[in-house]
This record gives structure tokens, sequence and C-alpha cells, in this order.
């Protein structure tokens, strides 16, 4: 069985990096990219399992990303999680608003990430099979 693909979107590279190395060593194939416009465009050339966003990024804000990939039949059922330091009730109230499956908030607690990943990778999975017998 191939690995499950996750996009990281972050304009912080070192963060990206670190992140895809930990991700990696867990088993995950990562896709990396460093701004909104680029992380969408990923996200239609690889179609990724679950989706890792910032939100304060160039070119497109992480919310955008998420409403737009939300919007987008082919991606209505890819998990999005957001990742950022923006921690105050409205941005995370937003983020769900805009379609997010998760809202962490940085410093990184990997644990938790990994939780949610593997969470929402299952319900995905669930979920899919659910609709493949109807």
């Amino acid at each position: 069985m191939a690995n499950e693909k996750l996009l990281v979107v972050d304009d912080e590279k070192d963060f990206v990096d670190m992140l895809a190395e930990r991700l990696e060593a867990k088993g995950f194939d990562v896709i990396e990219a460093f701004n909104g416009k680029e992380g969408l465009e990923k996200a239609h050339s690889e179609e990724p399992d679950l989706v890792i966003l910032d939100i304060i990024m160039p070119e497109m804000s992480g919310y955008d990303v998420c409403r737009k990939l939300k919007l987008d039949a082919k991606f209505k059922e890819t998990p999005v999680v957001m990742l950022t330091a923006k921690f105050e009730p409205n941005d995370i109230n937003f983020g769900r608003e805009m379609g997010a499956d998760a809202y962490i908030t940085k410093p990184l607690e990997l644990e938790l990430l990994l939780h949610k990943i593997n969470a929402l990778l299952r319900l995905k999975k669930k979920n899919t099979k659910k609709d493949d017998y109807h």
C-alpha cells in the first residue's frame, strides 16, 4: 500500500523542512509548498490525502486556499489542518467557516498534529468506503 501523501504549505522554509522530515519519519510522503498559490497548484497536481496549511502566507492566505479546496468537488473530502500562530477565537472560528477540519496553533506539538492527521485520514477512509458501497 502506498504511503499517504501530505501537502505542507507554509512560507517558513525551515519549518516546512523540519515538519517534512518528522512526518516522513512517521511513514508519510510529504509534498512541500511555500505560499498559498503554490499550495493550491500542488494540491491539484499531486492530489494529497491531507493538507496542512499556515494562514499568513504570500500570494494567497491559508484561509483562501482552504476555501478554494473545500468548494472544489475533487477536494471536498480532503482533510485540511490549519497549523498557525494565529490563536484568537475569531481566527479559529474563521478557519472552521472556511472549511478547515482541524485547527492547531504553533508552537508545534508534533504528537497532537500526528493524532489529528491519523484521525482525519481514518475518517476519510471510512467515509470513502461508505461511498463505494452506495
